[in-house]
Order: C-alpha cells, then sequence, then structure tokens
C-alpha cells in the first residue's frame, strides 16, 4: 500500500488530515462543481488547510468546549470536510444529518445529542427547519454556508479571517469520542451510535487492506457524507491512500457525472445498480439486441468463475473479446469507462443485477458492514469475489453465529454504545464486546452469507417463515416495479404492495398482468413463497411522507399502517 497513512501515524482523523496535508500538498484533493461559474474547480490538500484552518478560527470564536456536539446538515462538498477537520481538531463531536430527513427527526437528533451549532447548506434547510422552529434550542448557533439573509442564521463567509497558522491539534487521544451518527431505524426513534477516532481510522486501515487504493485512483462521490460508509470509505480511506475524490452534483445527475469525472473507483448502494440494471432491461428491444447481451453476460460471468478458480475454461471464452467490444465496453462506458472498483454496501444485492455487472467486466465487490461496525465488517476480494456472499471478514474482524442464526461481530470498530442510551447499548453489545447485528447469516468457506433480517421475517398462517426482503429484490429487478413490499406475517399466504416506476406510474394495470411479472420474477422461490395477491399504489414511498428512511430502507411498520384497509380488503377479496 504505498503512501498509506497508518493509524499509528494518524492516531486521530484530524491527525489523517493533517499528515496528508504535510506527504501531499500539492495533489489535488477534491474536485466539486461550482454553480456561480458553472464549472468544476479542484481543491489541494494545502488549500483544504488554509480552509480547515480559518474554519477552526472561526469555530474558536464561538467558546465552544471539547466534547460539544456540533451538527452539520448539507450534501457532500468540500465544505462538508472542512467544517468536520475544524471542529474534530478542537475536540468537538461531529452530528452528522441526512439533508432530506423530516425536519421532526432532525429536531429530535439535535435536542437528543444536545448540540450547540448547526451548519446548513442554504435556505432551503431553514426553510424545512423553520417549521419546527419550537422544538430547536434558541441558544444553539446556526450556521450557513450561503447566505440566507436571516439574522438567526450566521453566513460563514463572514465569519472567516485570514490566518497563516496551521489549526491546532487538540485531540490526541484515539479512544476520544468523535461523532455521534444517528441510526435511521424502520422502527421507532433513531439511536445515536457513539464513534471513536480510532474506531474509524481503524475500519478505513483495515479495508484498504482488502481492497488496495492507489495515490492515482479517482472517487466520485455520491452517497451522502452523513452515511456511515460513505464517511469512512468514501472519504477516510482516501485521504489514508491519498486518493482524489470529485463530489457529483445529484443523484439526477449521476450519469452525465460519471461521464465527466470518468472515476476509477465507486462507492454505492444497490439501489443503483438495480436501477440500471431495469433501464438496460427495459432497453433490449428487440430479440437480437437481448440475445447479444445475454450471451455477453453469460461469457462474461464464465469467465469471471475461470478468473476465481471456480470454472475451468471454456472454448466460448474464445468469443469475450469480440462481446466485451460490441456490448461491455459500450455499457461500462456509461459508467465512465475506467471504474477499476466498484464497492457496494448498505442493502443485499440482487444476483441477477450483480452477475449482469460482474459479467460485463465489472469489478463488484459486495460488502457488509452496519454503523454500530464504523461500518465495515466483510467485503468480497478482487481475487475472492463470491457475489452471492458479503465476502471474508476484514482483518482483525471476528465473526460467529448465535442464537435464531444471527450474525455477531467484535472487532476495534465496534462502537462504544449508543448516546444516553445504556440498555440498548447492553442489548447490542455484551460484556465480551460482540456485537448482535440482527441479521440472519451463515458463514462456509470463510465466507459470510446474510440470508436475512430477525425482524422481517414474514411468518404466514401455517407456520411457513419467509424472509420478504429477498422476495423484494428480485421483484424490484423487473423494470416494471420501482418500489416493492412483500406482506403476509399471520396471514393465509404473501401479498405484495408495488409502486410502479414513473412511465408506469398513473397506467392502469390488472392484477393478474402484474401477478404474471411478479411470478415470473420469484420462480426460483418455495412453493409456499409464492405472491397471491397485489396492491398497486398510486404515491412513491419518500422519505418526506415517512415511508422511507434517509437511507432509502422501507419503514414496514408505516408503510403497514398507512395501507391497512386496503391490505384488509386484499384478503377479504381473496376469501370471497
Amino acid at each position: 500500500m504505498s503512501d498509506v497513512i497508518s493509524p499509528d501515524v494518524a492516531q486521530v482523523l484530524p491527525g489523517l488530515f493533517w499528515e496528508r496535508v504535510r506527504r501531499s500538498p500539492g495533489a489535488i484533493a477534491y474536485t466539486f462543481f461550482d454553480k456561480p461559474t458553472n464549472c468544476w474547480i479542484d481543491l489541494t490538500w494545502a488549500e483544504m488547510a488554509e480552509q480547515v484552518s480559518r474554519w477552526q478560527l472561526a469555530l474558536k470564536a464561538e467558546s465552544l468546549q471539547k466534547g460539544d456536539r456540533v451538527a452539520i446538515m448539507a450534501n457532500n462538498s468540500p465544505q462538508w470536510l472542512i467544517f468536520e477537520q475544524a471542529a474534530l481538531a478542537l475536540g468537538l463531536v461531529v452530528v452528522p444529518l441526512f439533508v432530506n430527513d423530516r425536519a421532526e427527526n432532525v429536531a429530535y437528533v439535535l435536542a437528543d445529542s444536545g448540540c450547540h451549532l448547526l451548519l446548513i447548506e442554504g435556505l432551503e434547510q431553514w426553510r424545512e427547519l423553520a417549521t419546527v422552529a419550537a422544538e430547536l434550542d434558541d441558544n444553539m448557533l446556526i450556521w450557513s454556508i450561503n447566505d440566507c439573509g436571516n439574522q438567526r442564521i450566521r453566513y460563514i463567509q463572514k465569519l472567516l479571517r485570514d490566518t497563516g497558522e496551521p489549526a491546532d491539534l487538540c485531540v490526541s487521544d484515539p479512544e476520544a469520542l468523535a461523532t455521534i451518527v444517528y441510526t435511521s431505524g424502520t422502527t421507532g426513534r433513531p439511536k445515536g451510535v457513539m464513534l471513536s477516532h480510532r474506531n474509524i481510522v481503524w475500519n478505513a486501515y483495515v479495508g484498504l487492506k482488502a481492497v488496495e487504493i492507489f495515490p492515482d485512483d479517482y472517487f466520485l462521490s455520491f452517497l451522502p457524507l452523513s452515511h456511515a460508509l460513505e464517511r469512512t470509505i468514501g472519504y477516510y480511506l482516501p485521504m489514508m491512500a491519498g486518493a482524489r475524490v470529485a463530489y457529483a452534483r445529484s443523484i439526477p445527475h449521476l450519469a452525465e457525472d460519471l461521464q465527466t469525472i470518468q472515476p476509477t473507483v465507486l462507492i454505492s448502494v444497490p439501489r443503483i445498480y438495480e436501477r440500471t440494471y431495469a433501464k438496460i432491461q427495459d432497453q433490449l428491444n428487440n430479440p437480437l439486441k437481448r440475445r447479444l447481451f445475454n450471451l455477453a453476460v453469460e461469457t462474461g460471468w464464465l469467465r469471471f468463475q475461470h478468473q476465481q478458480g471456480r470454472a475451468e475454461w471454456q472454448a466460448k471464452l474464445l468469443l469475450w473479446p469480440l462481446l466485451e467490444k460490441l456490448v461491455a465496453e459500450k455499457i461500462m462506458a456509461k459508467l465512465g469507462g475506467r471504474l477499476r472498483i466498484a464497492i457496494c454496501g448498505g442493502a443485499p444485492m440482487p444476483i441477477d443485477a450483480g452477475k449482469t455487472f460482474i459479467g460485463l467486466g465489472l469489478n463488484l465487490l459486495q460488502g457488509y458492514g452496519m454503523t454500530e461496525l464504523s461500518p465495515v465488517a466483510a467485503v468480497n476480494l478482487i481475487k475472492n469475489n463470491d457475489p452471492a456472499s458479503v465476502g471474508p471478514p476484514l482483518s482483525e474482524v471476528e465473526v460467529r453465529i448465535g442464537a435464531n442464526d444471527e450474525l455477531q461481530v467484535r472487532s476495534p470498530g465496534v462502537m462504544q454504545g449508543y448516546w444516553k442510551n445504556v440498555k440498548a447499548s447492553t442489548e447490542t453489545v455484551d460484556a465480551d464486546g460482540w456485537l448482535r447485528t440482527g441479521d440472519k447469516a451463515r458463514i462456509d468457506d470463510g465466507r459470510v452469507y446474510i440470508t436475512g433480517r430477525i425482524k422481517d421475517v414474514l411468518v404466514l398462517a401455517n407456520g411457513e417463515k419467509v424472509s420478504p426482503a429477498d422476495m423484494e429484490m428480485a421483484i424490484s429487478s423487473h423494470a416494471m416495479f420501482e418500489q416493492v413490499m412483500v406482506v403476509g406475517d399471520n396471514r393465509p399466504c404473501l401479498a405484495v404492495l408495488v409502486v410502479l416506476n414513473q412511465d408506469n406510474l398513473h397506467t392502469i394495470y390488472s392484477d393478474e398482468v402484474l401477478l404474471a411479472m411478479i411470478a415470473e420474477c420469484i420462480s426460483s422461490f418455495p412453493g409456499y413463497a409464492k405472491i397471491r395477491t397485489v396492491l398497486t399504489v398510486d404515491e412513491p414511498w419518500t422519505v418526506e411522507n415517512d415511508m422511507l428512511t434517509p437511507t432509502l430502507k422501507l419503514k414496514r411498520e408505516n408503510i403497514l399502517r398507512r395501507y391497512e384497509k386496503e391490505i384488509d380488503a386484499l384478503y377479504l377479496k381473496r376469501k370471497s
């Protein structure tokens, strides 16, 4: 690992930043799109350091004390990092917030964590927060990256002063609390996960041991920095390796930004690949194109299996150079054409989508983790990649299977606990440091295979147990379906709620047509795991209507409450 900064050298997160500045002052650190000039701008490590020093002076002027909590609610940008580095160096504890979270959730987190200062991006965030102004602490300072024209909100540019001095480094203890990350729970109030400097520095370092990153690698960052995966693997890991990061403008601009930036590394969640896969399938509108595409994927998958040592060489592989040119290169060009590694986590990857991109030549590495683990615990390796698994555990990570087939993990990345919640902390992490993940799993040949969620298992009236997530993944791989939720707990059979894609959202399809599509998607599932009835939902599930978490996971209980009468009617109709 050339030029990698070790945890022994970094010690703490701001120590990592300043060591990178010392080693690579003139190298480009970050690239972002500047709206006023309508162009992409580069920042070197030295320029970042100058801004961190200026922001730190502004924070010092607010008389904040070591251990005080400060929050940030902004889109990915160099300013996000500058604020965090300035705050961490002063010993402050950073609380990241999702910009798309509901205002009442944000108010709860700010109150629960006791934040002294909040940095927002601008007027849009303030308008949302103004709806819950009564729940905000009147003494909490509010800064803004952009001028809001509001007396309550201080415009950061008016607070910055020039300084020739490097920032102070007031924190040196790796075990000191660095951040409180509130998990976007699918049920109940979010819990504040307490992570130390050591937790995150260690996780980034062992991540680099598993997947080598070089100084000339180029990341495109689009997952929110408030997401633990993006923060550790898309922010601190490239900093540790000396790689460069560009910030995508938005998800709608992602396809265009991939073409412009041409990244070599991408950190993503499965939904991006699911959507791309569904779009590709939708565009295969004639038999010849579909046959050629399928042949390319089939041959590429055989090539991958051969490279992994799981298949013999076959003469069909002689077709790959031609199929690569005719099919694979054209699709990979849509991802920028230079993508060396794509790391996927946050949710299970549908096997058909995974096999397709791997077959087309993408090094797609699925991993596993959770915020409470800082966050990565396992990841597939380039030379040891089974996309049905989440890979082997990272170095220094221990895994075991507990009661109910629950995956349990012990590592230096295990959280310090939940903020102000001793009961939940002790229920999640035992006295020996084993963390209960809540995920069902098996361990085979050194790899971890996630088989479902303990709490999400549906038990049918006949006692059969079904993991809805697997079925939902299979169904959502069809281009017709944008969102899917399988129901059937204590019911005689399974039903499914579907939101059709935007092109079909307001088109009426008969239940028979939809059920036929669904049956095709889940044809490999057991007989008892069949969908017998369907409910088409007109309104997409979003964070704003409280049907999704900020990380875009289904809030099952909320969806069940919202459509309780309609679901009951489905089963009554079936009985009749």
